[in-house]
């Protein structure tokens, strides 16, 4: 195979991120601990630069290289330039909490940043094998993360925990991926696509291979009945880790559902989406009647995320482009929201104490009237009460469904939306109504004070004036699928 630039030009801002995190990997082995934060600063200016790349590259023209294994199109623009935006915000909201921690180290961002180029290439996969290597190397990344904090018999058990289950999930895909491959002869999403079209594939192989693709897709999601790993992950591993799981590996695992069911397997949609309705409803009823049980509120918010990504799957499920369009919203907002509240978490933890039980935040508007009310804002959000982000993310997934002829799932979703808000707002009578029991002040650092701010204002401007992300989203979609 002989490849030009005009090959590699897409692939750019990967390329980038290789090399500069193996520079990175290498550069710490000579930093001190003392000067660890010029690691830090040079994570940062490398998300930055992809972030340039990509916008410089973009031309708005799907475009396909390495023989169909790559593609470049404005979805996969879009979900990149949001994914560096989300994880610039993850290492800022993670400094001073992995200072206290003592895990301000090298290995945290540079395992961040493999963790990122992983993504990166699910979201542009164009073939199995290269969906596959993403996935890897993200997962791999993932485990080792979550184990960061050898000491922690929690954190431990939790990463064995997902890797164990993460393996079986792997497996699963990738058997699924070889049926298929066996039924078409082929690897490439596009030609699949095509054949499936065309009906020259055994429909009886294909159909095995898509339950076990959709299995896949489910683990990684964090729907049940493969929702498992979640909430252990959730409250084992460090909340820095936490926030970065429960917020950047959505945007890829969205872009992981797309390319495989919308792209490759959208003739098959009649047989996948009958399996994402059991899963989507499952996961409405365990994360929001389990969430109502817990009192770790880490623990609590991997519950909603089941619920969450259940609601995502009704988007997908749609398999039209207003649905896909709004699934495209859904995690978005999404992902702003969860930064907003892991992000609260850590600051209200300190060294020696962990803000993760419920009860830690009694009296928050007492210590502090505006963090109260930025967290007021993520759980209304998360609950779909207008006018924040979450209600109108919500309600464009309820739309497309209306408008496939799912009111029945639909009015499923709502009655559980309807039982899901208790919980959030539990939270909001905790800060509001109850006494103070931690008096400690809360004292951010200034970027770390201005970002928070941001974040939490905009899920609420998002919502007053959800229009333009909606539009975008479309346009994506539209140029793209």
């Amino acid at each position: 195979m002989n490849f030009g630039m005009s090959d590699l030009m897409p692939m750019l801002p990967e390329i980038f991120l290789l090399a500069a995190t193996c520079a990175i990997l290498i550069t710490d082995l000579f930093i001190s601990d003392q000067r660890r934060f010029l690691t830090y600063l040079l994570s940062l200016l490398t998300l930055a630069v992809c972030g340039w790349l990509t916008f410089s590259t973009a031309t708005g023209i799907t475009a396909y290289t390495m023989h169909g294994m790559f593609i470049d199109d404005l979805l996969s623009d879009t979900l990149k330039l949001f994914l560096y935006i989300t994880v610039a915000v993850v290492l800022v909201y993670s400094r001073d909490y992995l200072h206290l921690r003592g895990l301000f180290r090298g290995e945290f961002f540079v395992l961040v940043l493999f963790a990122t180029l992983g993504m990166m290439v699910m979201i542009s996969g164009g073939n199995f094998i290269t969906l596959y290597m993403g996935l890897e190397l993200l997962s791999l990344s993932l485990y080792a993360l979550v184990a960061m904090q050898r000491e922690s018999a929690l954190a431990v058990e939790a990463a064995m925990k997902y890797f164990i289950l993460g393996a079986l999930a792997s497996g699963m895909l990738l058997y699924g991926m070889s049926m298929v491959y066996g039924a078409t002869g082929s690897l490439d999403i596009n030609h699949i696509g095509l054949l499936l079209q065309m009906g020259v594939a055994n429909p009886t192989v294909l159909v095995l291979g898509l339950v076990f693709i959709v299995a896949g897709v489910a683990f990684k999601l964090g729907v049940a009945p493969f929702h498992m790993w979640i909430p252990d992950v959730y409250q084992g591993a460090p909340t820095a880790v936490t926030l970065f799981v429960g917020t950047a590996t959505k945007l890829a695992a969205f872009a992981f559902a797309i390319r495989l069911l919308a792209q490759g397997l959208q003739a098959f949609s009649v047989d996948w989406q009958q399996m994402l309705a059991i899963m989507a409803v499952l996961s409405l009823a365990i994360g929001n009647v389990t969430a109502i049980a817990q009192t770790n509120l880490k623990r609590m918010l991997a519950y909603s995320t089941i619920a969450h990504m259940g609601f995502l799957l009704l988007g997908i499920l749609s398999a039209n482009v207003a649905g896909y369009s709004a699934a495209l919203f859904y995690v978005v907002s999404y992902v702003i929201t969860g930064l907003a509240a892991f992000g609260m978490i850590m600051l209200l933890s300190r060294r020696g104490f962990e803000a993760e039980n419920l009860d830690d935040l009694k009296g928050l508007n007492q210590r502090n009237p505006w963090y109260a009310f930025l967290m007021l804002l993520v759980m209304f959000s998360l609950a779909g009460v207008p006018p924040t982000i979450g209600f109108y993310a919500k309600l464009a997934v309820l739309q497309a469904l209306v408008s496939t002829g799912h009111t029945g799932l639909a009015v499923v979703a709502v009655v559980f939306s309807l039982i899901g808000a208790f919980y959030y707002l539990r939270v909001v009578r905790l800060m509001y109504f109850d006494k103070a029991e931690d008096t400690h002040p809360i004292t951010p650092a200034f970027d770390f004070k201005i970002l928070m701010g941001i974040n939490g204002l905009a899920v609420l401007a998002l919502g007053i004036m959800p229009q333009p992300l909606m539009a975008m989203c479309l346009y994506a979609v539209e140029q793209s699928l």
